[in-house]
């Protein structure tokens, strides 16, 4: 009947659960904050990464296997030559990646400069990078401050 009241612990008729109300002031649902909006975290570009890589290699601060990998032909025997000789190793200031520039001479292939900096000293490395059939890059060839030498094992 319309108007009328049920009392707290009566049955409403039909239904086999008790009718309840709350005593009290009506409870509050939690409040969730809002949540800011996550920016996407940027992808490395080859290059970057790359540059990364080989720097951390001819610095001295990643082993030369760590890079088999990452190259192919013989572009790993060159960065082995090249550590050998720890071009980048410094006293103090760690070295680090200026700058990066690069010229893609045909899709999927990218031949990369990159400056590197230790205080007030300037380096520069050039090295080239192919994607492969699965799509990943490696690097083919890499040199360190200008024209390279030729080797006794060169023919």
């Amino acid at each position: 009947m319309p108007g009328t009241a049920v009392p707290a612990d009566a049955a409403v008729p039909g239904t086999a659960v008790p009718a309840v109300r709350r005593q009290g002031p009506p409870v509050a649902e939690p409040v969730v904050p809002a949540q800011t909006p996550r920016r996407p975290v940027p992808q490395l570009r080859p290059t970057d990464h790359f540059a990364e890589l080989l720097l951390h290699v001819l610095s001295g601060r990643r082993p030369v296997h760590s890079m088999l990998r990452h190259t192919v032909g013989r572009a790993y025997d060159e960065l082995a030559h090249l550590a050998e000789r720890g071009p980048l190793r410094t006293r103090g200031t760690a070295p680090v990646v200026r700058d990066i520039g690069y010229f893609e001479p045909r899709p999927g292939a990218l031949e990369v400069f990159a400056r590197i900096g230790a205080g007030d000293q300037l380096r520069a490395m050039a090295f080239r990078l192919e994607q492969g059939r699965d799509l990943r890059w490696r690097c083919t060839a890499v040199e360190l401050g200008g024209p390279r030498g030729r080797r006794a094992d060169e023919d």
